[in-house]
């Protein structure tokens, strides 16, 4: 099978919505690469859908609970407030992918967030989802303010735009790049084609 990239942010609820499917839906599991939204964003000039226009961002609110409903998912909880500031969590989840242990820290993390409603701005809640996968809770928060750990997030981040990456979620497969939830068959199918021409 072709190489196959998974761009995530613990904060986006798309890419929560992916991240659920995104094991099953593709023909082979993908890399998970954590990078960081706002990030993104500030790279690309544009900033989130969730800010600004009030019927917009209700909409795109509830488009997301009508698609967790479809795929059979719990009820969206919403945090309160959300989108807010995911920084130290995606540092935390950077940590834990040097760990072996980032797939389960970013599914806890999103699945807190978003069936429990939970703020991950808020440096407990992160330090708890790392110590309920065994992780060590102050090696955690050490994680947050780790040098090394600030860069390797930041340079993913500026990778990933330099590929094209300007949202999550975002499936690479050898080079073509897939964005949104809603294009996640499009990448399986594109992957199971190069895979059958190689």
């Amino acid at each position: 099978m072709p190489p196959v990239t998974f761009y995530f942010d613990v904060g986006s609820p798309y890419a929560y919505l992916a991240a659920e499917r995104v094991e099953s839906v593709l023909p082979a599991p993908p890399t998970w690469q954590p990078v960081l939204l706002g990030g993104l964003f500030k790279l690309a000039g544009r900033s989130s859908w969730a800010l600004g226009d009030y019927r917009r961002r209700q909409r795109g609110m509830a488009e997301i609970e009508r698609r967790a409903r479809g795929y059979g998912l719990p009820p969206i909880v919403w945090p309160d407030p959300w989108p807010t500031d995911y920084l130290r969590a995606m540092r935390v989840v950077t940590w834990a992918f040097a760990l072996g242990r980032g797939h389960d820290l970013a599914t806890a993390l999103f699945r807190d967030a978003f069936q429990r409603g939970r703020d991950l701005s808020i440096e407990a809640h992160v330090l708890a989802a790392a110590a309920g996968i065994g992780l060590d809770r102050r090696d955690a928060q050490a994680a947050m303010r780790d040098p090394a750990i600030k860069a390797t997030l930041r340079e993913a981040t500026e990778s990933a735009h330099a590929r094209g990456v300007f949202g999550v979620p975002t499936v690479d497969v050898a080079g073509e790049l897939f964005w949104g939830d809603d294009r996640l068959e499009d990448a399986a199918r594109h992957a199971g084609s190069v895979g059958r021409a190689a």
